[in-house]
């Protein structure tokens, strides 16, 4: 697996002069739809693909893992040409009579380390990004979807030359081979602690690093909210694939005014979404039972410390039915450990101050939400909160809005992805001073009297 790993990155390497000449807009438009006609052309080998790794529904597979790509291939090619061409700024006082541009060149040779929870979209949505700023790409796909895996090596190998794109297979000794080279760029996603061993490893290349990571995404439901609305977004937002989702909410505080009512039509969103139980086709499956233990653990343990389920789901080896807790206290796992399952905690308040502290007193997450008709209440959660990003009266939809960076905060991730923003997390952006006319030479040295007026004279203005 090292000579493999190895091999493919000095193919990478050799050509990252000849790219920087000969792989321009066409030849990257070009390269971005021969991936799209890949991706439709592979469509049901990916749907079984997903389906025999954690049962995803095909309908989910296409909303959550297709679409997102095809999305991102279509808004890439078309602001492509805006996004290479340089941009000129403006002189400075101390710069009169130069031109500036800042021009966007690739990185070189990039890592892209893919997730399991969402092994498709993970892996090739970062591509786009590498491929349309001029970049070959390296993807380390996640050992734990092999089948998918298997169908990423194949499209990839089908569409690209292993000298712009390859895919490396295999568990954490590919992944250590591949984070020992010295990569201009790698983008990972996945949990905060394996970040930090990805951000270590890089620093000893000193590659530039984006990190999708992850945390404890709360939901907070106000006291005016429209309930059924924030039932149909939260049931989706949670328990699509399982919950096994960065952006999932994590846990909901619900004002204590429509506590009881938020609970009745939370379940019976939850019974129109599954309502055939564990074997529902609409419900996917934990990915291995490792997971699916960790989940029993988490709930055995709230349990044993006090918590009270209010909606218990039937566990049947990766298949977990939506479950509801109530009573959550601090010393329990499931108030630290990010869940990443179908389990969610429902805590009440009465002061938005209080739930503003227990927030801030926690890591940053990648995602917020919040459900209420008062601006003024909404603004102020904002104002007094840090996380990635926001969703207002919605969930997870922010990941699919093209224009909008996606990103973390500290433990939550660096960097941002999607559309522009990923395109410029894969560039290096190179500033250009070119001089025509300045007069910075008249207080070069030796410092005589008219150097030093003239300086005394910039200092007055500049200073």
């Amino acid at each position: 697996m090292n000579e493999i790993t190895a091999a493919a990155f000095a193919a990478q390497s050799e050509g990252v002069l000849t790219r920087r000449q000969s792989f321009g807009l066409v030849e990257r438009r070009a390269a971005l739809a021969r991936l799209a006609l890949a991706v439709r052309q592979n469509e049901l080998a990916l749907i079984a693909a997903i389906s025999a790794d954690f049962g995803k529904p095909e309908a989910e597979v296409i909303l959550t893992e297709i679409l997102p790509v095809m999305q991102e291939i279509r808004h890439a090619s078309r602001n492509l040409r805006r996004w290479m061409r340089p941009r000129r700024v403006a002189p400075t006082l101390a710069t009169l009579g130069t031109s500036a541009r800042v021009r966007s060149e690739a990185r070189g040779v990039c890592l892209i380390i893919a997730p399991w929870n969402y092994p498709f979209s993970l892996a090739l949505g970062p591509l786009v990004s590498a491929l349309a700023a001029g970049n070959s790409a390296i993807i380390k796909p996640s050992e734990m979807t092999p089948a998918t895996s298997a169908v990423i090596a194949r499209l990839v190998h089908s569409v690209f030359p292993p000298d712009l794109v390859a895919v490396v297979e295999g568990g954490v000794e590919a992944s250590q081979a591949l984070l020992a080279l010295p990569f201009d760029h790698i983008f990972f996603t996945g949990s905060p602690a394996v970040g930090k061993i990805v951000m270590s490893a890089a620093a000893k290349t000193l590659s530039s690093v984006t990190l999708e990571l992850g945390g404890k995404s709360p939901t907070i439901i106000g006291p005016d909210a429209d309930l059924k609305n924030a039932a149909k977004w939260i049931a989706f937002g949670k328990f699509a694939n399982a919950g096994q989702t960065c952006i999932a909410p994590d846990h909901v505080f619900v004002h204590r005014s429509v506590k009881g009512e938020f609970l009745t039509v939370l379940r019976e969103q939850i019974a129109r979404s599954y309502n055939t139980g564990i074997n529902s086709p609409h419900l996917a499956r934990i990915v291995n039972e490792q997971h699916a233990k960790r989940l029993a653990d988490l709930l055995k343990d709230a349990i044993g410390k006090g918590a009270q389920i209010t909606l218990k789901g039937q566990v049947t080896g990766t298949c977990m039915e939506p479950t509801l807790i109530e009573a959550i206290t601090p010393e329990m796992d499931i108030s630290d450990e990010e869940i990443f399952g179908p389990i969610l905690p429902i805590i009440s308040y009465d002061d938005i101050d209080d739930v503003l502290g227990q927030m801030n007193a926690k890591p940053k997450p990648l995602a917020l939400y919040v459900f209420c008709k008062s601006r003024m209440l909404t603004d102020k959660i904002i104002a007094n909160t840090s996380s990635g990003s926001v969703g207002v009266n919605l969930t997870v939809a922010q990941f699919t809005h093209t224009g909008l960076p996606f990103g973390g905060v500290n433990t939550s991730g660096i960097g941002a992805a999607h559309g522009h923003y990923g395109f410029r997390a894969f560039s290096h952006e190179r500033a250009i001073l070119s001089n025509h006319f300045s007069a910075l030479p008249l207080v070069f040295p030796p410092y005589t009297g008219r150097a030093k007026r003239l300086i005394g004279l910039i200092k007055r203005f500049l200073g």
